[in-house]
């Protein structure tokens, strides 16, 4: 029997059949290997957004929504950086799109980016997650506008903008007089303009947006009626002068167009049932100008200075009288508005005049000054050239000045400023307890000259003080020291401490002042007329002497190692007490004590850093 073999048992194949079977076994791989790869990308992708995702060209892919939340909230600043010019006519206001109202829900963008090929069918989705991986997927953001921001932003932009319909009106606008018919009223169309922005916005560009205002017009009337008159005062500065032949450290004053517009008054009147409008000056404003100048050029009289001719016993005119005067503010203002109106611009202002005491032309005997009735010398051998230099700038200003008869005459008041500006330099004064560089150094030498002929011409001492310890300048003779001038010092300190003394007799008094930087010294004349006077005076000379403290040592950085400067010289603390007797034709007319309380003084030296050798320093007093 034969039997044919059966086709699974026989292991022959032909080419092709071997070829279909290796192509199926690939095929199975393939799939197989896909199917897994597919499954990966799954795994990898499952919670995360897929590939080729982004959100307003912010790529979000990979990411799981949080970080893609959280990148985004990073990345896409629009809101809070964009820019939005908004225009009305030339006027823009630059605005960010978080001020209307615009934010970012980057949770719900986020949200948005992972659905991405997740939604539909099977192959919805495989379809969805290829086309993001090979052509890309950008999504728009998801914005919320909140209505309530957008309006109260534009609100507040209309508070700038409205502006109510306003009649017809003369104004002043630089130097120009502007006549206006009416000014239209302007309000910002809220909702309209609100449309714009958010169309602008939605572009998630920066642009400009014209803003939408309503116009209304208003009621016209003409003001030219005074125009003219405003024109004419306009038409070129005012200048305020002095009157003819008079001078100042000021002015004149001018005014230009816009100063002089904004002393106009334009008032709205009616008459005859006829709307007008009425220029005047501003006398406010003007009295309130004129007021304020009225002090810097208000002018002291001051009586002429002379000195006394002792050959021919009359006096000589060394400095001419000053007539005071001083600003008559309601002329000035009347004359001021009469001439402006009818076209005047250079106006001269209105002053009184007053005469000092003591003119040009006074004599000898209408002053009863016939004779030299005190005269002092004190010195200043070893002074600075700084403080010689002040006692010269100081006495300057006393010779040949008058006392009138019973006044009290204070030499504060006649210094004035102590300054640089008025010719003083700089030496060592008393301040604070310390011997210091200040600005009028040497003053008291004069102060202290006009105490000791004051005091030597029999007047009565108002105001007095001693140097806070004994100067040795004020103790000079002329050819050494004598300590019975100690206790007869004055130190003046502008405007703190004074000198004073009252002439009190019926004729004026005639003070000469001689500085002789030659021989040191500076002497002090009285001239007047005797009434009789005469001075005795005794002195318990220096008591109850104190010791100088130690000397002090303080470090100054400016001074170089081991240099040594002495700054303070020591003086021994003591009391003094002066008593004077003043006769008139022999019978005691008063009798004063000038009493002096001097402090011991220590020296004081200062030394460079590093110095070596300075004695352990002690605490200053």
């Amino acid at each position: 029997m034969i039997t044919a073999p059966h086709p699974l048992n026989d292991v022959r194949r032909t080419p092709l059949e071997q070829a279909l079977i290796a192509l199926l076994i690939g095929l199975l791989f393939s799939l197989a290997t896909a199917a897994l790869a597919f499954l990966a990308f799954q795994l990898f992708y499952l919670g995360r957004i897929y590939p080729g995702v982004s959100v307003a060209g912010v790529d979000v892919s990979g990411l799981t929504r949080a970080e893609a939340a959280d990148r985004l909230t990073r990345s896409f600043t629009y809101p809070q950086t964009g820019r939005i010019l908004l225009q009305d006519n030339e006027r823009t206001w630059l605005i960010y799109p978080l001020q209307m109202g615009l934010l970012f829900d980057a949770n719900t963008s986020a949200e948005n980016a992972y659905a991405v090929g997740r939604t539909g069918n099977l192959f919805e989705r495989l379809d969805e997650q290829w086309q993001a991986w090979q052509n890309g997927q950008s999504l728009p953001p998801v914005l919320i506008l909140d209505g309530k921001t957008a309006y109260a932003t534009l609100q507040d932009l209309a508070t700038q903008i409205d502006q109510s319909p306003i009649e017809a009106s003369l104004q002043i606008e630089g130097v120009q007089v502007i006549v206006r018919p009416g000014q239209t009223g302007r309000a910002l169309d809220i909702p309209a303009s609100f449309e714009r922005i958010y169309a602008q916005l939605l572009t998630l560009q920066e642009g400009v947006v014209p803003l939408i205002v309503n116009t209304t017009s208003p009621a016209i009337l003409d003001p030219s009626e005074q125009a003219q008159i405003a024109q004419r005062i306009l038409s070129q500065p005012l200048t305020i002068t002095l009157p003819e032949g008079e001078t100042a450290n000021a002015g004149p004053w001018v005014f230009d167009q816009v100063a002089l517009a904004s002393m106009l008054t334009i008032e709205r009147v009616t008459l005859d049932g006829q709307n007008r409008f009425q220029v005047t000056l501003n006398s406010e404003v003007l009295r309130s100008f004129l007021e304020g100048l009225a002090p810097n050029l208000e002018r002291t009289p001051e009586n002429a200075r002379f000195i006394f001719n002792d050959d021919t016993r009359q006096l000589e005119r060394i400095q001419p009288a000053v007539i005071g005067r001083s600003l008559d503010v309601e002329t000035s203002l009347k004359t001021l508005q009469e001439q402006i109106i009818i076209g005047q611009h250079t106006i001269p202002l209105v002053f009184d005049y007053h005469n000092p005491p003591v003119t040009d032309d006074k004599t000898a005997a209408d002053l009863g000054i016939t004779e030299l009735i005190a005269v002092q010398t004190s010195y200043f051998r070893g002074s600075s050239r700084d403080r010689v230099q002040n006692i010269q700038t100081a006495g300057s200003r006393f010779h040949g000045l008058l006392v009138a008869p019973g006044e009290t005459f204070s030499m504060a008041q006649t210094l004035g400023s102590i300054s640089l500006d008025n010719g003083y330099a700089e030496a060592m004064i008393i301040v604070g307890g310390r011997t210091v560089k200040g600005v009028g150094g040497g003053v008291c030498q004069v102060s202290t000259t006009l105490f000791r002929t004051a005091f030597e011409a029999g007047f009565p001492i108002v105001e007095r003080h001693a140097h806070a310890y004994r100067v040795y300048y004020y103790e000079q003779t002329a050819n050494g020291y004598n300590a019975r001038l100690a206790g007869l010092d004055a130190t003046v300190f502008v405007p703190l401490v004074d000198f004073r003394f009252t002439n009190d007799t019926p004729y004026w008094l005639l003070m000469e002042v001689y500085v002789n930087p030659a021989s040191s010294s500076i002497t002090w004349k009285f001239y007047s007329t005797s009434d009789g006077r005469s001075v005795e005076w005794n002195t318990t000379g220096p008591i109850n002497i104190v010791e100088p403290p130690p000397p002090l040592y303080r470090e100054n950085p400016d001074l170089a190692k081991d240099e040594i400067k002495q700054v303070d010289w020591e003086a021994k603390g003591a009391d003094v007490a002066v008593t004077r007797t003043v006769y008139r034709n022999g019978s005691i007319y008063f009798q004063d004590t000038v009493n002096t309380h001097y402090q011991p003084w220590r020296a004081i030296y200062e030394y460079g850093p590093g110095s070596e050798g300075i004695p352990t320093p002690e605490p200053e007093p």
